[in-house]
């Protein structure tokens, strides 16, 4: 089982050290693909294995739980391991475009798969240190990704970035300190048998709110966010779409693990706090998206709004909702990093991703007009397509437990969000280029265009088949989010069977 969960973590620092080696001409490029394309495999196997043998623990060097390092993979982990696979290799197939020599002598391929590393760990890892230490991983490449280049808008978001995620690490350290002198461990299945038995579960609370807020910064949640959209649209194209596809999922992914697993025992203060972050989170985010007239920024408030609804299907707390937020989170993945890499052909095309100073894509380049609407739609919720489905059950499920403002909130947020896509297609696409410029694809050699189109395609062809055939999708959530609410079966794999 070990090898099952070491494998898709091992991978993708062997496709760093190997691509910083040999980064001179276009052999790191290609081993940073063939990388991702094993590590696309190796998740496959981990998933085929979760999906056999339920949830599946590895006791790294023969320690036992809860002494030594536990990977653990249930079916969320798996999921969120094969979809970073899926991103990692989209990214790095269009990174062949989209990446310059300068960039790629200055490391630009190690520290992508060094970040892919940092969120498989924290996707699979089963205790709280260690969670902390991919946090680090995952931030000390960011950075070195974001400021890649040394533009002056790059260093100004690198050093905001930067800032806001020091002070959410302190909070986390200050919170896992704690934690570990009530428990006298940071096993995360441990601390799910320990904490409940602790006398001053007021404490508790208090130490919940904590990795709240820190997750929360990670997650991008209201009024956390930001950081986020005053860095996602200065690096290049590659870098921000893997950014919005993984980056804040890795929060929410923490804070649906320690608010499911762990920190359950006050619902009734902890997660109405987290109803009014979602409910917030989707009106600023939405709102923000609105005023803006840049691609890129337009869609980096999106990502602070549609986070809003993963945690909104966490703080309802019930099956149907927890499912939601699951199927979301594969969606949201998928649409958000195609977005930004179509955001990347069209300044290609243009010369700009500002709206008032582009146009005339949808007469002389048809493909991509399609390619953009795929996902715009979906992340605006138009059926049938994957956003439709997911907005579905957490409205569902907000009506469930008659909520009806939350389910109204997420309605108009989801209209808003059509009014900013339409924003993009009317001015980007319907409207004549303002200079009379024809931004014909075809000025593009066609060995440019096409590590950048072909990704696009792919993510758009995931996005159709999960919403024109939903169900098995929706069955795989619905098992994903009875594992999280009954972690019996987590508890068995890391423990053993007298946990």
């Amino acid at each position: 089982m070990s090898w099952y969960l070491a494998t898709p973590l091992v991978l993708p620092f062997l496709t760093a050290v190997l691509s910083f080696l040999l980064r001179m001409g276009p052999a790191g490029r290609w081993i940073s693909v063939g990388g991702n394309v094993l590590l696309l495999l190796a998740a496959a196997a981990l998933m085929q294995q979760v999906l056999r043998e339920g949830v599946i623990a590895g006791q790294m060097g023969q320690w036992a739980a809860p002494f030594g390092i536990t990977l653990v993979a249930d079916l969320l982990g798996a999921v969120m391991v094969v979809i970073t696979a899926i991103t990692a290799l989209a990214v790095s197939v269009y990174a062949l475009s989209d990446i310059g020599e300068r960039a790629e002598y200055l490391g630009y391929h190690a520290l992508f798969n060094v970040l892919i590393g940092g969120v498989v760990g924290a996707f699979l890892t089963g205790d709280l240190f260690n969670l902390y230490v991919w946090f680090e991983v995952m931030l000390i490449s960011s950075f070195g990704l974001l400021v890649l280049g040394g533009r002056r808008e790059q260093i100004d978001g690198g050093v905001k970035y930067v800032t806001l995620n020091l002070i959410s690490t302190i909070l986390f350290l200050a919170g896992v300190g704690l934690l570990y002198g009530m428990t006298g461990t940071l096993n995360m299945a441990d601390l799910a048998r320990t904490v409940p038995q602790l006398e001053n579960q007021g404490l508790v609370t208090v130490v919940a709110v904590m990795f709240m807020i820190a997750f929360g910064v990670k997650a991008a949640v209201f009024p956390l966010f930001f950081w986020l959209p005053a860095a996602y649209h200065t690096p290049a194209f590659s870098v921000s779409a893997v950014f919005a596809g993984l980056l804040t999922k890795v929060g929410v992914y923490a804070l649906i693990r320690m608010f499911t697993l762990v920190f359950n025992g006050d619902v009734g203060f902890t997660h109405d706090i987290l109803l009014w972050v979602a409910a917030l989170t989707m009106i600023t985010g939405v709102l923000g998206a609105a005023a803006q007239n840049d691609i890129r920024k337009i869609l980096s408030f999106h990502i602070v709004s549609q986070i809003g609804y993963m945690i909104l299907g966490l703080a309802l707390l019930t099956p149907l909702a927890v499912a939601g937020a699951v199927f979301y989170l594969v969606h949201h993945i998928i649409v958000k990093a195609n977005l930004f890499l179509v955001g990347g052909v069209v300044e290609r095309l243009t010369g700009s991703t500002e709206l008032p100073k582009i146009g005339g894509l949808y007469k002389s380049a048809p493909l991509l007009a399609v390619l953009f609407l795929i996902p715009a739609f979906s992340l605006a919720g138009f059926p049938p397509l994957s956003g439709f489905w997911a907005k579905y059950v957490l409205v569902a499920a907000s009506l469930e437990v008659e909520a009806w403002v939350l389910a109204g909130v997420a309605l108009v947020v989801g209209l808003l969000t059509i009014y900013s896509m339409t924003k993009i297609w009317a001015e980007a696409f319907w409207k004549a280029h303002p200079e009379g410029i024809d931004p014909v694809m075809s000025r593009v050699p066609r060995a440019q265009m096409r590590p950048l189109l072909l990704p696009i395609a792919a993510l758009a062809a995931l996005t159709l088949v999960i919403g024109f055939f939903p169900e098995p999708f929706v069955v795989f959530a619905e098992r994903a989010a009875a594992q999280l609410l009954d972690p019996s079966a987590y508890l068995a794999a890391v423990l053993g069977g007298d946990a």
